[in-house]
């Protein structure tokens, strides 16, 4: 077809109706595309839990905003921040889209392509002659429309269509399972950060009550009641406690740097308010059903996905074995061999109709190599999704037990600093009272230095084991087909 300001190139009625059979026909062809058909990964999913005794009994869905359930306002702004901010979250969110782009690029192939050609050249020739110099000009224009279609016969470029759109859907999956993890790393970062300070208050205070002994002791140590070597001990007890805030302080920082990362900020001069786990509430986990995993998980949608996009390659793969890829191109050209697009000289129309059909007749198997090597990429991955599956069901039981044996662990860790505590209040006032000697206070001491430090370990590992389970349920996430699927089971 030709664009031409002075002349457009009208097309006879019969060739348009020719050229609107010959593509209804290619239509027609390409809809015997072959089925993506292939058997599904086979797992056989327990009905419950094995720590089902622990887990709560409601199967309620997990709320998708559950790092809220903590009770931390500084928590939930350094979630909003890694999520807006993260680089990790913006490497997936690039990545998605450039799945976005292929799907796209793909499905281009299914349509006709549409060329424009369009040229103008002009040329001065000069000639001496015995009348002298003679000059000839010369100018010749042309324009041309050309459209080509491949026949997809045998399905192949829709199956490559299918294949990068559920492509798409793995990394669309891929990129709500980094928010998931980025979530749960912020928030165990953040308990790590808290805990930390708090031992350090604790180590703060235990020397406090090192040095307080030290001076009663040294003060008997003046009047003749306690002896040299008391003395020593408990200066020892000192230093000791002195040493132990260093290695604290360190990952403390560390910590902070680390939780600096995630949110996406630089770490120098990154800081948060929070001082101790105290006051954080703990929630309670309603797990799903192992069956509900399937549709509630990110990754195992993904893996799942990626079986589809697997499918699609062994159908490419196995369309290239057919004979027969047909082509159809229609163009069109007008020239003008005088003037140029701006003028009228006899322009010359001229149309073309090209079928060209192609056929591998030799390639040392080659074809038939790529079939047999997506068949058993596709075997690959159907053994990584159940590996992935069986994976999921073991980190939902371990955090199931983890959370409920760290929640026991927690009261009785509580249980156990209180009474040290008592302890170390009667066996200081026995000690000044000449009842007891220095070797039972100095026990009751690191007694009660053990037991704190140990309760706020405890509680950091009741919170991580809670924020491990609400990752392993999936964080709230569902398959966007979710209600489809556990209808039909698939």
């Amino acid at each position: 077809m030709i664009l031409n300001s002075q002349h457009p190139l009208r097309w006879p009625a019969s060739r348009l109706r020719s050229t609107a059979l010959a593509f209804l026909g290619a239509g027609l062809v390409a809809g015997c595309a072959l089925p993506l058909k292939h058997p599904g990964a086979q797992l056989d999913l327990p009905a419950s839990w094995d720590e089902a005794a622990v887990a709560a009994p409601a199967d309620k869905a997990v709320d998708a905003d559950w790092w809220r359930s903590f009770s931390a306002a500084e928590l939930e702004a350094l979630v909003a921040e890694a999520l807006s901010g993260s680089p990790d979250v913006a490497v997936a969110t690039e990545r998605v889209l450039q799945a976005e782009i292929a799907v796209r690029s793909a499905g281009a192939s299914l349509f006709p392509t549409l060329n424009l050609n369009a040229a103008t050249n002009r040329g001065e020739t000069r000639e001496r002659t015995d009348l002298g110099t003679v000059s000839t000009r010369s100018e010749a224009s042309s324009a041309a429309l050309a459209i080509s279609y491949e026949i997809d016969i045998w399905g192949s470029n829709i199956a490559n269509w299918q294949g990068s759109k559920a492509t798409l859907n793995a990394t669309r999956y891929d990129f709500e399972a980094t928010r998931l993890s980025l979530t749960a790393g912020v928030a165990n970062a953040y308990w790590q950060v808290l805990a930390l300070r708090e031992r350090l208050e604790i180590a703060r205070r235990n020397l406090a009550i090192a040095e307080r002994l030290f001076a009663v002791v040294e003060a008997r140590y003046r009047y003749g009641a306690a002896s040299a070597l008391d003395l020593s001990r408990q200066r020892s007890t000192v230093l000791a406690a002195r040493d132990a805030l260093l290695p604290l302080e360190v990952q403390e920082r560390q910590s902070l740097r680390a939780l600096a990362i995630l949110v996406g900020r630089v770490p120098q001069g990154f800081e948060v308010s929070g001082r101790s786990l105290d006051g954080l509430a703990v929630p309670a986990v309603a797990p799903a059903l192992p069956a509900g995993l399937l549709v509630r998980r990110p990754d195992l949608a993904a893996a799942e996905a990626r079986l589809a996009a697997a499918d699609a390659n062994i159908a490419v793969a196995r369309a290239a074995l057919f004979p027969l890829k047909l082509q159809i191109g229609l163009s069109s050209a007008v020239s003008s061999p005088e003037f140029g697009f701006g003028g009228l000289a006899n322009p010359v129309n001229t149309a073309n109709l090209t079928l060209s059909l192609m056929q591998a007749i030799f390639d040392g198997g080659r074809l038939r190599g790529q079939v047999q090597t997506s068949e058993s990429q596709r075997r690959v991955l159907v053994e990584n999704w159940r590996k992935a599956v069986l994976t999921a069901l073991k980190e939902v039981d371990d955090a199931l037990a983890a959370a409920e044996r760290s929640r026991i662990q927690e009261g009785t860790q509580r249980e156990i600093r209180d009474e040290t505590a008592r302890a170390l209040r009667l066996s200081e006032l026995r000690y000044k009272e000449g009842s007891d000697g220095l070797t039972t206070l100095l026990d009751a001491q690191r007694s009660l230095f053990s037991a704190e430090d140990q309760l706020v370990q405890q509680r950091l590992a009741r919170l991580s084991a809670t924020v491990d389970l609400y990752k392993a349920l999936g964080g709230g996430w569902q398959h966007p087909d979710a209600a489809a699927r556990l209808v039909s089971g698939g």
